[in-house]
């Protein structure tokens, strides 16, 4: 498998530090509010890398954390008037919510950072004893001019980098370029004791924290949004290799941004949507489907015309698979057809392929689609006496292995119990006017069954009924 890596610039051979086992981490939400339609396509992503990986034959230890202390926390918290803890709880509650409806595996530990403050503190530690941190008024900053090789993330010059830096108002730090690992205790909001009396940590610490804690010094591949390189990753690599000496991360991923309508998101132009929004109106798979359609690493642009696009692809998904089962019910038993198995074998290669050149999800799904396409030739055109139930037991096999692997296709109902009895005698009354070569009376009925929200479709296997 070749992968992107946002370190080298570079597609590289991915090997991984252990045979078959491979260290992910994500960065998690941070906990104020629910996720945007942006934060998904990260989610949905690396859900669908960490499915690969399994599917490969690999165990993964997959983590991916939550931020529940912040300045936002802890603003809204004041705003409310509740406990900083209370909306950091509420809205991991909620984000499990959309984490389900997206079909996003259980990662292997979702740490939070106000249950890892000892092991946050001890890197902080190694930092100040290594050389490398320094206090100052309570606060704690890593002094980036130490660290041999700062920027070799974002691969931005150390001057480009310094121009853009400032020192806020109540930051005590030596160049505008270091940045908090601790923030002494202020009113109102949550501290723990240190060496540096009362505080928190720094946003970026965290991440260096647990990937320590829970995947080991040096870990495979670290993911996240584009958004994130810098200064978050950046951050991330100097503290994390500067306290243990050792290489961090040895693969770098990165997501393309999300436009809505071709516009970057944005509040203030009214552009913004939640997940939880966007799903109460379409349904969660679609937006799943459209994060997989594009390229990891490249824009993608949220529409009512995209989001459509990806409710009808799906759509065809769920029909193919009905129709598999509606021709099982008059297939025969027999050999698989030795063309249609050559025709699922390679389309499963591409599928392979597509994913192991860069995770190219877009090109996965066209290869779907061919065994889509093919089988429903197959079907349509073929003597139902020619179709066996071993053909489309395999068809099912392979096409159900790559659709795991995207995580689709988890919304099918039983179609058989969720069709009316009423709708049943307007099926049976059409089938009497066809028979009768009343055509118009037919037609009638199909409007009329169509209106109730139900598709009827002739075909060689007979007449299929089902759910729009």
């Amino acid at each position: 498998m070749k992968i992107y890596n946002t370190l080298t610039r570079q597609k590289e051979e991915f090997v991984p530090l252990k045979k078959n086992e491979v260290k992910i981490y994500a960065c998690g939400p941070t906990v104020y509010n629910f996720i945007h339609i942006g934060n998904a396509r990260p989610a949905c992503i690396f859900d669908t890398l960490h499915r690969y990986f399994k599917y490969k034959g690999y165990n993964v230890n997959y983590v991916q954390n939550y931020t529940d202390v912040d300045d936002k926390i802890i603003n809204r918290a004041n705003e409310e008037n509740v406990s900083s803890s209370q909306i950091s709880e509420k809205y991991i509650a909620q984000y499990e919510k959309d984490a389900k409806g997206l079909n996003l595996l259980k990662s292997t530990n979702n740490p939070k950072v106000t249950e890892n403050m000892d092991v946050i503190i001890e890197i902080i530690e190694k930092l100040q004893d290594n050389g490398y941190a320094y206090e100052s008024s309570g606060d704690v900053y890593f002094s980036t001019a130490k660290f041999d090789g700062y920027g070799k993330l974002s691969h931005m010059p150390l001057e480009e980098l310094e121009a853009g830096a400032r020192i806020a108002p109540g930051e005590h730090k030596n160049n505008p370029m270091d940045f908090a690992l601790w923030k002494a205790s202020k009113p109102n909001e949550p501290s723990w004791d240190s060496r540096w009396g009362k505080g928190r940590p720094g946003w970026h610490i965290e991440c260096s924290a647990m990937v320590y804690k829970y995947l080991g010094e040096t870990i495979d591949i670290h993911c996240g949004g584009v958004d994130l390189i810098f200064p978050h990753h950046e951050n991330e690599i100097a503290q994390s290799e500067a306290a243990l000496g050792v290489k961090f991360s040895n693969y770098w991923m990165h997501n393309g941004y999300i436009n809505i309508d071709n516009k970057k998101m944005s509040k203030s132009d009214g552009n913004f949507f939640t997940v939880r929004e966007v799903a109460d109106k379409f349904g969660y798979e679609p937006i799943r489907y459209m994060m997989l359609s594009a390229h990891y690493r490249s824009p993608i642009n949220y529409s009512i015309e995209v989001i459509n696009q990806s409710k009808a692809a799906l759509e065809r998904l769920y029909n193919f698979k009905r129709s598999i089962e509606f021709a099982k019910q008059t297939a025969t038993n027999g050999e698989i057809d030795a063309k249609i198995k050559e025709m699922l074998d390679l389309q499963k290669d591409k599928f392979d392929t597509a994913l192991e050149d860069d995770f190219n999800t877009a090109e996965a799904i066209a290869a779907i689609f061919d065994i889509v396409k093919n089988i429903n030739q197959y079907i349509s055109s073929s003597d139902n006496k020619l179709i066996t139930t071993q053909t489309l037991d395999y068809t099912m096999q392979i096409f159900g292995k790559l659709i795991e692997v995207l995580g689709l296709l988890e919304d099918e109902k039983d179609e058989k119990d969720e069709i009316p009895e009423e709708i049943k005698i307007l099926v049976e009354q059409r089938k009497t006017a066809r028979e009768n070569k009343n055509y118009a009376a037919a037609d009638e009925l199909r409007n009329q069954i169509n209106d109730a929200g139900f598709i009827i479709e002739e075909t060689k296997q007979g007449t299929r009924i089902y759910r729009k």
